[in-house]
């Protein structure tokens, strides 16, 4: 039955879309074409979702774009999101990941941080706190962090004697994944969500230039690095087994080898920390983050570190393609009324909330966990959409649009059951039957949504006093 969930679901959605497509039920909401691009949407979402046939991203995104311009949207319109500066930095910082991943630096660092720690369960939580944050530093790949951290971390368990299922084994599996992806959201490149996000954003005429690196850290990083601590703390509480760790397993650590160091990783490590500072200077010398990640993959093609023949296999391309179109999607819905009829529909929905900050803020929040359950595509639709909406929330209620960056970026990490984060997936695939228990996922992702809520909670002051809120 199981196999069958992918079919089922993606005729249930096209079915709905061609009813919409024959019925045309919106009619005086949207016009003929604006039905038809929203049949266009569910479909290509469908494909998205559920992937029948094992269709890869890209095939969704091919299908998206030839349906289009059958329906008439100008090709300057539908090819938009490849016009957008997040598209290259994507690009770049994918070939950040390779490059880290490739040379062995990411490994090296990992296991470096690891020694330096005797092991416990508060030690090794702490180290791959480090561990993720340093990665985040050098790549916004979650991808890339997760695939170098999970090896590390299962090898970390074995060390320790920490059987299968075990609340011990799912404790650091589970920490090492976690670190090596909500942290880095509270800086623009330290997540693929930041890119993403900053495209979509300069997709709305009214937002354009609003997300950069000084105004997403600004609003981020506080909410983003508590809700972090707050998810170790928990973690700590809720999940430590009450025995501890074999001391042998300190020995086995220090004695695991590396190897010796390479040129390859020296050069690629010094011009990856000189991006980070550029990173966070560059509002002030007035370099953009693109510039710096492209300037940094050209270096990288000119020291032989990322070789011709490794363009085309080096990063995903299937990524890029469906980024490339979802960037677009914004822009698509804008020229045929789908976002108007959208904000008709949402921004009226939040006005039993809008008297107090903390309720309107916690209500968007708790929604956008939930709403992952749906959006399991990446959570990129919704990444590409919501933005569009922002200016009339902000002009209905005073939220500025840059508080949604952090709740976006939280929300798109959410874990509850495995099917809505591909990463978790990629994870268990690294791990296998040696994986955490679908029951401490469970656990480990509330703790996580528990975390969010009180880090954006905390942020609201901070986010009035800073004129964001009404």
């Amino acid at each position: 039955m199981k196999t069958k969930i992918p079919y089922i679901g993606s005729i249930a959605v096209t079915i709905g879309a061609v009813l919409i497509m024959i019925l045309k039920p919106l009619n005086g909401s949207l016009s003929g074409q604006g039905q038809m691009v929203l049949a266009g949407i569910l479909i290509t979402l469908g494909l998205w979702i559920f992937k029948p046939f094992g269709l890869p991203f890209s095939a969704g995104a091919l299908f998206f774009a030839a349906y289009m311009l059958a329906v008439g949207i100008p090709v300057p319109t539908v090819f938009s999101g490849f016009t957008q500066s997040a598209v290259w930095t994507l690009v770049a910082a994918l070939f950040f990941g390779f490059v880290i991943k490739k040379t062995g630096l990411g490994y090296r660092l990992a296991l470096l941080i690891l020694k330096l720690f005797k092991p416990s369960y508060v030690s090794l939580t702490i180290a791959w706190a480090i561990i993720g944050i340093v990665l985040s530093v050098l790549t916004p790949s979650m991808t890339v962090r997760v695939a170098i951290v999970m090896p590390v971390a299962l090898s970390c368990c074995e060390l320790c004697d920490l059987k299968p299922g075990s609340k011990g084994n799912s404790l650091i599996l589970l920490t090492a994944f976690a670190m090596a992806l909500i942290p880095g959201a509270g800086w623009l490149t330290g997540s693929l969500t930041g890119p993403v996000l900053s495209g979509s954003y300069d997709a709305v005429p009214e937002l354009n230039g609003m997300l950069n690196f000084s105004s997403w850290f600004s609003v981020s990083f506080v909410p983003v690095e508590i809700a972090s601590l707050l998810m170790l703390i928990g973690s700590l509480l809720f999940m430590r087994p009450k025995e501890k760790l074999p001391e042998s397993a300190a020995k086995a650590i220090k004695e695991t080898k590396c190897g010796k160091i390479t040129k390859d990783e020296i050069i690629s490590g010094v011009i990856l920390v000189i991006c980070f500072i550029l990173f966070l200077t560059g509002n002030y010398i007035g370099v953009s983050s693109t510039i710096v990640c492209l300037g940094a993959t050209f270096l990288f093609f000119v020291f032989g570190i990322i070789k011709p023949g490794e363009i085309g296999t080096g990063i995903s391309w299937d990524l890029i393609v469906f980024l490339g179109m979802a960037l677009g999607l914004g822009s698509i819905c804008e020229t045929v009324g789908i976002i108007d009829w959208l904000s008709g529909l949402i921004v009226p929905a939040l006005r039993p909330f809008s008297a107090n900050a903390f309720l309107l803020v916690g209500v968007v929040t708790v929604f956008l966990f939930l709403w992952h359950f749906i959006d399991i595509a990446s959570y990129f639709p919704t990444f590409v959409i919501l933005p569009a909406i922002l200016p009339a929330i902000q002009r209905a209620y005073g939220i500025s649009p840059l508080v949604f960056a952090p709740i976006l970026a939280l929300a798109g990490c959410a874990f509850f059951v495995s099917y809505e984060n591909h990463w978790v997936i990629m994870a268990q695939s690294v791990t296998k039957e040696k994986s955490w228990t679908p029951g401490h996922l469970l656990t480990y992702g509330i703790i996580y949504f528990v975390s969010s809520i009180i880090g954006i909670m905390i942020s609201v002051p901070i986010w009035a006093n800073m004129g964001l809120l009404f």
